[in-house]
């Protein structure tokens, strides 16, 4: 009988993929793709190239760091989540553009926390106000002062509009009054170096995209936008300590899928994440570069990411940020 041995055919691939676990053992069967929506030098590089070749040696597979840099973090976040959802391309997201930058544009075309699904949190990233080498201060005081004298004010450069380091900068403008002017870049690797070659004063960055540069004295770190001290690098005074009332603004890395990934992907990337960032040698080169390792699983991932919507929604309205 040709008819059933023909859909006895069509129905052995079916009962194969239907078998537990087929799935996962076939998971990753390509190189994966790490889009970083961010230029390359930013924190999320940073700790994309860092993890990467971990990540190869665990799954025998290629991860390929993707800088996507544009928007505000929006470009490279849009092709995460359009992107074909079979794991093999994930997403490095920031909170500047996972939640800092949908709620200033207001105009993604789709919801953040529907299209990309959590695998895990990875690290809290620290913002840090520096100043270039030959700007003249040393503490947040001495930046007020000379700020509040200069005539036409002052700007301050970010890793781009909508980012945790633009809230920061204008969350300063707000507690000090001070007039200060955004200069958004497209990723703080581009922000650093022009505070480096002093075309701008002044940048809120993060800490590890500073930390090498200010200790090759090329720039100044004035203080850290965390409440409290880094554990990392107590000798850095928080911005708040130095005068700055309520004044508070935390960064961090996560990994996301697209929508409809399969359960598996997660299953098997985000223990593997947890193990590789155990390791004293991964902890220390995090430490090392100003970040803590904070995974969470994905459900706790995408609890954490909707808290941080409902805390910062009402501080972008309060602060009157629009799109530049």
């Amino acid at each position: 009988m040709p008819g059933i041995g023909r859909r006895a055919t069509l129905a052995a691939p079916a009962l194969l993929l239907s078998r537990p676990g087929r799935a996962q053992e076939a998971w990753p069967s390509r190189p994966v793709t790490l889009i970083v929506p961010w230029a390359p030098g930013g924190s999320n590089d940073v700790a994309a190239r860092l993890l990467a070749p971990a990540l190869e040696a665990r799954f025998g597979q290629p991860f390929v760091v993707e800088n996507r840099p544009g928007g505000g973090g929006s470009l490279g976040m849009g092709i995460a989540a359009r992107a074909r959802p079979d794991g093999l391309t994930l997403l490095v997201s920031s909170a500047s553009n996972h939640v800092f930058h949908p709620l200033i544009a207001r105009d993604l075309g789709y919801d953040v926390q529907q299209a990309l699904e959590p695998v895990c949190m990875l690290v809290d990233v620290p913002n840090v106000l520096a100043v270039a080498k030959d700007y003249g201060v040393d503490s947040v005081p001495a930046l007020i002062e000379k700020a509040r004298a200069s005539k036409g004010g002052v700007s301050f450069g970010s890793s781009g509009v909508g980012s945790s380091n633009h809230l920061a900068g204008e969350l300063f403008r707000l507690r000090t009054g001070l007039d200060m002017t955004h200069v958004p870049y497209r990723g703080g690797g581009q922000a650093i170096a022009d505070l480096i070659s002093g075309t701008v004063p002044m940048v809120f960055l993060n800490l590890p995209t500073v930390s090498g540069p200010a200790a090759a004295g090329q720039v100044r770190m004035l203080g850290v936008g965390s409440a409290e001290r880094v554990r990392s690098r107590p000798e850095i005074p928080t911005i708040q300590e130095q005068g700055v009332p309520d004044y508070a603004v935390r960064s961090w890395t996560g990994l996301f899928a697209p929508r409809g990934t399969p359960p598996e992907v997660a299953a098997k990337l985000a223990p593997a994440l947890q193990e590789i960032m155990a390791v004293p040698a991964t902890t220390q080169r995090l430490n090392d570069m100003g970040s803590e390792p904070i995974w969470m699983a994905p459900s706790e991932t995408g609890r954490f990411v909707a808290a941080e919507y409902e805390r910062w929604g009402p501080v972008v309205k309060a602060a009157n940020i629009r799109p530049e």
